[in-house]
């Protein structure tokens, strides 16, 4: 073993020898090391020795033996390099001391390299394909939805299974079959490591995106619990983003969803309280919306507009630029955000895009104009338990002066929000409209 890790720090590069004290230093490194560079030790490990289980197994081992060696000899000079070096050798003494799974290895290598995703060439692995194979794996069609994003964060993102239960507000263990059954279905279905060739890109692509995006929308606007945000989450997103769009620069929709989520990430401060509360649009304080954050998000928009038809991405990154470039809610180019969302909904026929285009028209035209379209879309089934619908509603019907039937739509968003802050939100301008006058409270 000591020979083996002198060989690791010399293949790696080795650090200054560490110093009295500098053990919590070495282990808070690999912590930071491991999450920084788990995506590419795994998506690394995976493409040489074709076994995601293996994989996780020896890479966890390397981790082990950083937290070992670290404090004693000091944090290598080139960290990721000392833990793939260390996994690797891990794998190799592992094989060799189970001859059955090394056959069985050695099956799907001979299949992945008629598949034309073999390993790589001798060299430190840290290909940056290999990454981009575990995306479109992890997004694989076959998997299912849950699933997908399940296994993005924890290969991906780094994040451990009870921190990726935590973030869908699911048991561990649930959590654990889900990622389970993932591997397993790519193990059964024989999903190759590969990325996928130009005939198949158009078609595979979306997925990887949209899998991003959800983990991205449970971060920003979380489904259920005390917070309204979920900031880690969300900004795990944007980490995964922009390697999407280091690894394929010139793909537009990738540009455009990490130009959308940067856009949208830039207003997080200002979208709670002091005390946790919701902030709506209107009431935000655009003096803390991150500038910075903007100018490449509206950088990465114009880029994903140009060249060609525009994509869903890139438009929803269009509409969140002209949110963030209006100096307030009455100078917001409303007219150009309908005819953006006339846009996307051609490209997408989505439900919850036809929902945004009512509130964006009822801005334009007025809350009449913006109801109107509302009563089209009572009949989709995928708006009956979206409590943001039934909030919208409420809302114009307020500004209507249509107090009983205001709220009404108020009490089913009440039925129907996740959050503690949306709730409480709602459950003011309940009180509003029922102290409003004492026939405001009947047609329930």
């Amino acid at each position: 073993m000591e020979g083996e890790e002198a060989a690791d720090e010399e293949a790696a590069g080795a650090g200054m020898p560490a110093g009295p004290g500098r053990a919590s230093s070495a282990r808070s490194s690999v912590e930071s090391v491991f999450r920084e560079e788990h995506g590419r030790l795994l998506a690394s490990l995976v493409r040489r020795f074709g076994d995601l289980d293996l994989a996780e197994e020896v890479a966890s081992e390397a981790v082990e033996a950083a937290l070992v060696h670290w404090p004693v000899r000091g944090v290598p000079s080139r960290p990721g390099a000392w833990l793939l070096t260390t996994a690797r050798r891990k794998a190799v003494d592992r094989l060799r001391r189970d001859q059955a799974y090394a056959a069985r290895l050695a099956v799907m290598q001979v299949e992945a390299d008629r598949a034309g995703c073999g390993p790589p060439a001798d060299g430190d692995g840290d290909l940056p394909d290999d990454r981009l194979q575990m995306f479109f794996t992890c997004a694989h069609p076959a998997l299912a939805a849950e699933d997908r994003t399940a296994l993005t964060l924890r290969c991906l993102a780094g994040l451990t299974t009870p921190e990726v239960a935590r973030a869908f507000l699911v048991p561990t263990a649930t959590m654990a079959q889900r990622i389970v059954r993932a591997k397993k279905k790519i193990r059964q279905a024989r999903i190759p490591f590969r990325v996928p060739g130009a005939d198949e890109l158009p078609e595979r692509l979306p997925v990887v995106l949209q899998v991003v995006y959800a983990i991205f929308t449970e971060g920003y606007a979380a489904s259920s619990g005390p917070r309204l945000q979920r900031p880690d989450l969300a900004q795990e997103a944007v980490r995964l983003a922009r390697i999407l769009r280091r690894l394929m620069p010139a793909e537009r929709e990738v540009a455009g969803l990490l130009g959308l989520m940067l856009l949208v990430h830039a207003r997080s401060e200002a979208r709670t309280g002091s005390n946790g509360e919701l902030v709506l649009l209107e009431d935000q304080d655009r003096g803390r919306w991150d500038r910075t954050m903007i100018e490449e998000g509206s950088s990465l928009a114009r880029f994903a507009l140009s060249g060609g038809p525009p994509g869903p991405y890139g438009v929803q990154a269009a509409i969140a630029a002209l949110h963030d470039e209006a100096a307030g809610l009455a100078t917001t180019d409303w007219p150009q955000i309908t005819a953006l969302y006339d846009v996307l909904l051609r490209l997408t026929s989505s439900p919850v895009v036809a929902l945004n285009r009512a509130v964006a028209v009822a801005m334009r035209d007025g809350p009449q104009a913006g109801l109107a379209l509302l009563d089209e879309l009572a009949d989709e089934p995928e708006l009956r338990h979206y409590h943001p619908c039934a909030a919208a509603r409420a809302d114009l019907l307020h500004r209507l002066g249509r107090l009983p039937e205001a709220a009404t739509a108020y009490r089913q968003a009440l039925d129907l929000v996740g959050t503690e802050p949306e709730r409480a939100h709602l459950r003011r301008r309940l009180d509003t409209v029922l102290a409003a006058g004492p026939d405001s409270g009947t047609g329930t």
